[in-house]
């Protein structure tokens, strides 16, 4: 019997949104967490939490971190990413509890490892963080939560204190389903590399970052 060439076959629809995949113990320096695998079918993204402890679904500590290679596995000192992993990933064990998403596609704000470079490089030539995306005619601040809200949902959680310094980071939450019971502070030292950009964070992005008052001495 020949096939109907008027007919297609019927595809199946396409997924949406993030998909458990694997869940694994990950010993740290920090402690014991276990790492929980996600596909973010959206954006053909692999994300990851790190989960210490027993969670329930209220109040629980939750750090939303976004992917920064310079930072987190390069140690730079032109932004604080890199000991905000550090603290939160103690904060959590130090609790007894808590969860870390670790958000890829988020390198330099959601545009990318190698605009995040070429920002830096107009950085380097006098222009702060927002002006340089801006030169580049590229969003100040791209990234997207919706992820981070899917796989808290995953794992029951329903309101958070989030670690973080940056406002719009608990707004975004709250838009896509979760609530905030508390916004923690994670407020890293500056230094002499990094206080420019965290002064354009503070005055320009909103951050409550009340720490630089004190860095007057800083360049």
């Amino acid at each position: 019997m020949k096939e109907n060439p008027d007919v297609s076959p019927t595809k199946p629809p396409r997924r949406t949104g993030v998909e458990r995949v694997v869940s694994v113990l990950l010993p740290t320096l920090y402690g014991p967490f276990q790492a929980v695998g996600y596909l973010d079918h959206d954006r053909g993204v692999e994300q990851v939490a790190l989960v210490h402890g027993h969670i329930d679904s209220d109040q629980v500590l939750v750090r939303l971190h976004s992917e920064c290679l310079t930072g987190d596995a390069f140690s730079s000192q032109h932004c604080e990413c890199g000991g905000q992993l550090a603290a939160a990933l103690h904060a959590v064990v130090a609790e007894g509890s808590g969860v870390v998403v670790y958000l890829r596609g988020h390198e330099g704000r959601g545009i990318g490892l190698l605009a995040k470079l070429r920002a830096m490089a107009l950085q380097a030539e006098g222009l702060d963080t927002v002006e340089a995306n801006v030169a580049l005619g590229l969003p100040v601040d791209a990234r997207d939560y919706a992820v981070a809200a899917g796989i808290l949902r995953d794992l029951s959680v329903q309101s958070v204190r989030l670690m973080s310094n940056n406002p719009a980071k608990g707004e975004a939450l709250v838009r896509h389903g979760i609530q905030i019971a508390e916004m923690v502070p994670l407020l890293v030292p500056p230094c002499e590399d990094s206080i420019t950009y965290l002064r354009t964070k503070r005055e320009r992005m909103g951050h409550h970052l009340p720490h630089l008052d004190a860095t007057a001495h800083l360049s």
